[in-house]
């Protein structure tokens, strides 16, 4: 009885972080493993933000809905349709997220979810945990 409460308490997690990712999220910001050890000093810091925005009206989405399926890709400031998209199938379990090729269904790349709130999807590649 222990075994199936534990069971399903698990396959509703999995559920959560699904229903979680439902909708269209933007990167905001990718670190690599290296980036993300070393902290910037304080010469750096100050050059940073005298060199003025590197902001740019490109941005990349990833879209997931409730039928397993998704697209990512490249949107461009003034354009409906993005360049670049990429149509995938998805898998949640427990925290494992699975991207699929959509006629295949083999797993392309597998992503542990850190964090997943109303305005914030956080994941990390599972092959390069730092």
């Amino acid at each position: 009885m222990k075994a199936f409460i534990l069971f399903l308490l698990l396959g509703l997690s999995g559920s959560i972080y699904a229903q979680g990712l439902i909708g269209t999220w933007q990167l905001t910001d990718d670190q690599t493993c290296l980036k993300a050890e070393f902290e910037k000093s304080d010469t750096e810091k100050e050059l940073e933000k005298s060199m003025g925005s590197t902001q740019t009206g490109v941005a990349k989405l990833i879209r997931f809905d409730k039928k397993g399926s998704g697209e990512e890709g490249i949107f461009s400031v003034g354009k409906k349709k993005g360049t670049s998209m990429t149509s995938f199938q998805y898998d949640v379990k427990g925290n494992e997220l699975f991207l699929k090729d959509k006629k295949s269904g083999i797993i392309t790349q597998r992503f542990i979810i850190d964090e997943v709130t109303e305005s914030t999807l956080k994941i990390h590649n599972a092959l390069k945990d730092c």
